[in-house]
């Protein structure tokens, strides 16, 4: 059952979560943490969609197996395209997992939310800034003055510590709330100087004729992007936390696995959203995971595993965003970024996961792709130098 179904409006859905007052009557009951340890266990999405690839792990280890023995249910769920219902579903038991940027999980330890992340699923920094062809520009400082189209007005938490990192004076910037999913659709008919985007994001916009150059936060950006957040003190109950550390591994074990067949990860996906399938295809689709995977990853030999977490750059980015006057509270990275379950997701049977990719049967229109070849042209779109 969608978090969004039940006679729910999607107004209503906002207003409610903008408020900050959640009841299980109108949401229908979704979440919780009142099981043993949990009833059903929700994964609340920051986009206003499920059908992206960007998921594509979870949906690797359902098909997989990978999430067998949890004994519970575990479910995906869409949330509203501003990113904040991420981390307040979860702050109030309505969801147990959110997926937010870091600037919107600095606006959840702002407001007082007690919530810990768990699982650093971007180690790279996914956000870019696309351009229309010609105009764009690598150095960022440029932008003052101009105007940036945003899919959600709550996005301005992900550009300004990208801006100020880069020296831009982000007084100086203007911001369009162009809407989801038209934003990109806003840029490409000559709105706005430039728009927010994404790894992943960029190879579905081709696929939509959108076709702009960027500047690449994955290759130019000291900082990071997403990451798993969960209620604090789920962290300390022994049972949720045993829990917890075992649907990380699911999680895992679909990372892994689209590593080593990054082909057959599309594939699944495809088989999940029969629709995106159908605007993507298969070499769009496996340029996008090739990006995704690429900021998932980051640099593994510096990481103990998946969604390890830099702490030492959480609290660089926490003093920049102080310093920018996003919070107004100093953050202590190690007080909300943990590592406690990365051993234990990481504890599985890695030749194992690369035997089922390795032996996965392709499709013919999948086999037909060439990987190398794809990733060579990864960054094509990135401004010149």
């Amino acid at each position: 059952m969608s978090i969004l179904s039940g006679g729910m409006s999607r107004r209503t859905f906002l207003q409610v979560s903008a408020a900050g007052v959640v009841t299980a009557t109108a949401l229908g009951g979704v979440g919780g943490a009142n099981a043993a340890p949990y009833g059903k266990f929700t994964w609340i999405s920051p986009r206003g969609t499920l059908e992206v690839l960007d998921d594509y792990p979870y949906w690797i280890g359902k098909k997989l197996g990978y999430f067998d023995g949890l004994d519970v249910d575990t479910a995906m769920e869409p949330g509203p395209s501003d990113g904040t219902a991420t981390v307040k579903f979860v702050d109030v038991g309505q969801a147990d997992m959110g997926f937010p940027s870091p600037g919107v999980f600095s606006f959840a330890l702002e407001n007082g939310m007690k919530l810990k992340s768990a699982f650093h699923m971007g180690a790279k920094d996914t956000f870019s800034l696309a351009f229309r062809k010609g105009e764009g520009t690598n150095d960022l400082k440029t932008l003052e003055g101009k105007t940036i189209l945003l899919g959600s007005a709550a996005w301005q938490s992900i550009v300004d510590p990208m801006l100020g990192v880069q020296g831009v004076d982000i007084t100086k910037v203007k911001y369009v709330e162009a809407g989801w999913p038209t934003w990109g659709t806003a840029l490409m008919a000559g709105q706005g100087d430039a728009a927010l985007s994404w790894e992943g994001l960029r190879a579905e916009w081709i696929g939509s004729n959108m076709d702009f150059e960027y500047w690449l936060g994955v290759q130019k950006s000291p900082l990071f992007a997403n990451t798993f957040v969960v209620r604090a003190a789920d962290l300390d109950d022994p049972d949720k936390k045993a829990f917890l550390d075992k649907y990380l591994k699911g999680w895992a074990m679909g990372l892994e696995f689209a590593y080593h067949n990054p082909r057959a990860g599309v594939e699944i996906v495809f088989e999940q959203f029969p629709t995106l399938a159908s605007n993507i295809g298969p070499e769009l689709g496996t340029t996008s995971i090739l990006q995704q995977i690429a900021v998932f990853r980051g640099d593994m030999d510096k990481r103990a595993g998946w969604g390890d977490h830099d702490v030492a750059a959480w609290q660089t980015f926490f003093d920049k965003i102080f310093e920018l006057g996003q919070i107004k509270t100093a953050v202590k990275a190690e007080d909300v970024v943990s590592n406690a379950c990365i051993a234990a997701a990481n504890d599985f049977d890695h030749a194992k996961v690369k035997a089922d990719a390795d032996g996965y049967a392709l499709s013919e229109a999948f086999a037909a792709i060439d990987v190398e070849k794809v990733k060579a042209g990864l960054y094509d779109q990135a401004v010149p130098a």
